[in-house]
């Protein structure tokens, strides 16, 4: 049976969806009916070939989909008919990007009945990412200012909503007046448009003078900088990404004289080396989500035919929260 795939070769304009047959499963992995797929940055990086896992072109992008298994190894402990999210293949080139794909077992766990498809795609990354960056990494304690950058995007969104579930004050940075009105919309208790105001005077006059106990940057570059100016007294600032463009460079003898920690956060070290941490961390997003404490902000859905459509728009800063792709409506050939 055969399935349509998005194949891409070396920049967004080169992706294109094909008929394909996928063939048998592979020993060891399951085969997934695609229902819904995350759009991610790191997609965008790794077709332009920049990211740090280059697979050999083409290959299907799109590293986290849900959806229902239809064939599973007798020992993963899953089988057909279950409702899972998973971690894709897109660095072995079986991504998301597709109407079926495979995935390991070991990267996959069943959703709650009460999640659907769509929160379930745009979960996981993200919210795991916030989860480990606050709390792991940022020991963030109920009572604490938070202050979150890139703060209406994914993981930006997760973070504020994470953080508020923590017991925090959250303040979030975010570009734009409609930004700002969705961070607020989504629990930040402050809100700062980082291009019309100095985010660190904003943060130190809120809490007069004190600082943010926490702050979560997946921007980088001048962000970074200046949040230097706004870390409390053994503030921990927890670097997540650098979507600015630009590394930044932590002053030692700063650290030293207020006191405060830069922490590092690549989530999928986890995946590899502490899995058992991983699965701990689902369990406690998946009680949140069902007692309503947290919910994926899915800005934009597109069909698997305009893939292109929705990884530009993610990679181009236009988008909130998370985009998805899900299949093309029945009957409906994609072109």
């Amino acid at each position: 049976m055969k399935a349509w795939v998005v194949r891409a070769w070396g920049d967004p304009d080169s992706m294109a969806l094909e008929e394909l047959d996928p063939g048998p499963t592979p020993a060891g992995l399951l085969r997934l009916k695609v229902e819904a797929a995350a759009v991610n940055f790191f997609d965008a990086l790794m077709i332009a070939g920049t990211y740090q896992v280059k697979p050999e072109f083409p290959f299907t992008p799109g590293g986290e989909a849900a959806g229902t298994v239809l064939e599973a190894p007798e020992d993963s402990g899953l089988a057909p008919g279950d409702r899972v999210m998973a971690g894709m293949m897109a660095g072995a080139g079986q991504g998301g990007y597709a109407s079926e794909s495979f995935a390991f077992p070991r990267l996959t766990r069943r959703i709650p009945d009460g999640m659907t498809f769509e929160d379930a795609a745009a979960l996981n990354v993200v919210y795991q990412t916030a989860y480990f960056g606050l709390h792991r990494r940022g020991q963030l304690q109920p009572g604490e200012t938070l202050l979150v950058h890139g703060a209406a995007g994914g993981t930006g969104t997760a973070a504020i909503q994470v953080g508020k579930a923590a017991g925090a004050t959250v303040i979030a940075t975010a570009g734009s007046d409609e930004k700002v009105a969705l961070c607020l919309e989504l629990g930040a208790d402050h809100a700062v448009n980082y291009k019309t105001q100095d985010f660190a005077e904003e943060v130190n006059r809120i809490t007069e003078r004190r600082g943010a106990d926490v702050i979560f940057d997946p921007v980088g570059g001048d962000v970074f900088d200046r949040s230097t100016k706004c870390i409390a007294f053994e503030g921990r600032l927890v670097v997540v990404g650098f979507t600015s463009g630009r590394i930044p460079e932590a002053r030692a003898n700063h650290l030293l004289v207020k006191n405060y920690a830069v922490v590092g956060l690549h989530w999928g070290a986890y995946e590899m080396r502490r899995p058992e941490v991983v699965e701990e961390t689902a369990q406690a997003l998946f009680r949140l989500y069902e007692e309503g404490r947290i919910k994926p902000h899915i800005s934009a859905t597109f069909p698997l035919s305009r893939a292109p459509e929705a990884l530009k728009a993610v990679a181009s800063g236009r988008s909130t929260g998370k985009v998805l792709i899900v299949p093309d409506p029945p009957g409906s050939a994609p072109d």
